[in-house]
């Protein structure tokens, strides 16, 4: 793969020249084997480690992602429709075995039994069944798509229970232990919302916020959702569950997509971001034959604007902060200091990526590859700084960020709107590996607290190819990486006796598509970033988008 240069994409929109960082490679190799239908292994293998893997990590990495992309003669057409593949890599005392099933979710059940997709999914819509007569393959056209409950995307926690999450209004529990499908969930049950993100955010007690959107006479409403810690029975699932406030679009018809929120202490940060849902396309897909992600754009007009909640009593602070027109899917960390609010997230300057990840795409391989990858905008970790306590007395015009260390700005515009302009979260360096995305913390201790290091995939492909530790301190980099490896999402699994933020391990699952069944289960130390083992693991498996550490009790 030839170097990598720092080229500078300016679309004019609005005659102001935009800049979208792109790197420009040559010769990337083809990945089309981590797109590609697998087997599943319904029973734990062994695996061979290599090195040592440290014994006092005990518990199972779960994850998460696509494993089927076709059923008969009918193909996806999108990486996030493909049917979830659940992997567990269980370590005990140095050892790890594998296994991995489906979920039996209703989708994958349908589509099995009729050898044919038969539910639409994100970037798929599905045909009528061939078998109807002509008038009633017409009618069909006049229904709703029915939501998926493919969960694809994560495995969450409810009341300390493991669920399987994608973003409409259905989860499945699930076994941690043999993966096995439990209860499939409706959101709508118990609150009044269409569907909920994959990354909700947990207080230390084991209470949980979430956010989902709300279709209703009034037009569309993001909702802030809160989760209690505790069941009253010991078949509870969402019970209990509220919406904490709901704060409206900016237009009602046209709401923003969102993949998550921030949190810190007292607040949830909402980032409307101008990724615009068009509700009329998407009520009417079905009836156009066209797909749910069509009615899915990037609007670089529209300014970002984060919305602040207080966590306690669901007010929704009247000042807005704004920024320029960014895209966001992961945030890294958020935390309050000195009057301050620090809103660290993964962001890029465009948002067409989402509807570039199509499998076909995937596939390319040569110069077809290369193109799909140049034209796309790199993601890089960002800080806005968000004064806490605006009122009318505030002057405007002057910069409100009183931390010295930081290059951040936020300035009083008029009565209620603060104009940010972010602080990069990283050297010159970041460039080299393609920018950073699927950021990880030591979250157990330092969600919402002041914290030095996050974790992330560099990402020189379409999926990470290398892993990296930043020190905010310094904003240096530690890097894994071997040619030809593609690393998932790296999980942090503090040390027992921890003492510093980075005491532990990191766990990651890497793909090797230039050779058959060359899957291995990584681990890393957290400080040094050296290698310390690695269990080899003989399937193909497809790249998966999110996972988490469960420790066994």
């Amino acid at each position: 793969c030839s170097e990598t240069k720092q080229h500078n994409v300016s679309p004019v929109d609005n005659g102001n020249a935009k800049e979208c960082i792109t790197s420009v490679l040559k010769g990337l190799e083809t990945i089309a084997p981590l797109v590609r239908s697998v087997e599943e292994t319904p029973e734990p293998i062994s695996t061979e480690v290599q090195g040592t893997i440290p014994s006092w990590i005990n518990g199972n990495l779960l994850r998460n992602g696509p494993g089927k992309f076709e059923f008969g003669n009918t193909h996806y057409n999108h990486w996030f429709d493909g049917m979830a593949m659940l992997h567990q890599f269980k370590i005990d005392k140095g050892q790890v075995t594998y296994m991995s099933r489906f979920l039996h979710s209703d989708a994958y059940k349908k589509n099995s039994e009729q050898n044919r997709i038969v539910m639409s999914e994100f970037g798929t819509i599905a045909m009528p069944d061939p078998c109807k007569n002509i008038f009633q393959r017409f009618l069909s056209r006049f229904e709703m798509i029915e939501p998926t409950d493919n969960a694809s995307v994560s495995f969450v926690k409810y009341k300390g229970d493991y669920y399987v999450s994608t973003e409409t209004n259905f989860i499945h529990k699930v076994n941690p232990e043999n993966l096995e499908t439990l209860e499939k969930v409706d959101w709508s049950k118990f609150i009044a919302v269409n569907g909920a993100t994959a990354h909700p955010h947990y207080d230390p007690d084991g209470t949980t916020y979430n956010m989902g959107n709300s279709y209703g006479s009034k037009g569309a409403l993001y909702n802030i959702i809160r989760v209690p810690p505790e069941k009253t029975d010991a078949t509870d699932t969402l019970q209990g569950a509220k919406i904490l406030c709901s704060i409206v679009p900016a237009s009602k018809s046209h709401p923003s997509y969102y993949h998550s929120f921030a949190m810190s202490e007292n607040y949830v940060v909402f980032i409307e971001q101008p990724i615009k849902m068009d509700l009329l396309k998407i009520v009417t897909c079905k009836l156009r034959g066209k797909a749910l992600s069509e009615g899915i754009y990037w609007d670089p007009k529209q300014e970002t604007v984060f919305h602040l909640v207080d966590k306690r009593t669901g007010e929704v602070s009247s000042v807005k902060y704004h920024t320029k027109a960014i895209s966001t899917f992961h945030q890294i960390n958020a935390f309050e200091e000195d009057g301050l609010l620090m809103l660290d997230i993964c962001c890029a300057d465009d948002g067409q990526a989402i509807n570039n990840y199509l499998i076909q795409n995937l596939r390319k391989s040569g110069d077809a590859l290369d193109e799909v990858y140049n034209a796309m905008c790199r993601a890089f970790p960002r800080r806005f700084v968000l004064p806490l306590h605006v009122t009318s007395e505030t002057p405007t015009g002057q910069n409100l960020n009183t931390r010295p260390s930081s290059t951040g700005t936020c300035v009083k515009i008029s009565g209620d709107k603060v104009f940010c302009q972010h602080e990069n979260l990283h050297g010159d360096d970041l460039q080299e590996y393609g920018g950073l995305e699927f950021p990880q913390i030591n979250y157990k201790r330092y969600n919402t607290q002041p914290y030095r290091y996050f974790y992330g995939c560099g990402f020189r492909h379409l999926v990470g190819d290398s892993l990296l530790k930043m020190d905010l301190n310094n904003k240096m980099l530690k890097v894994w990486y071997q040619k030809g490896f593609f690393p998932s999402e790296p999980v942090f699994v503090p040390s027992p006796d921890a003492v510093e933020e980075d005491d532990g391990v990191i766990l990651s699952v890497v793909l090797t598509p230039s050779q058959d069944k060359a899957t291995f289960l990584l681990v890393l130390d957290a400080k040094t970033f050296e290698e310390l083992g690695r269990a080899n693991v003989p399937v193909n498996m497809a790249y998966g988008f999110h996972g988490t550490f469960s420790a066994s009790a």
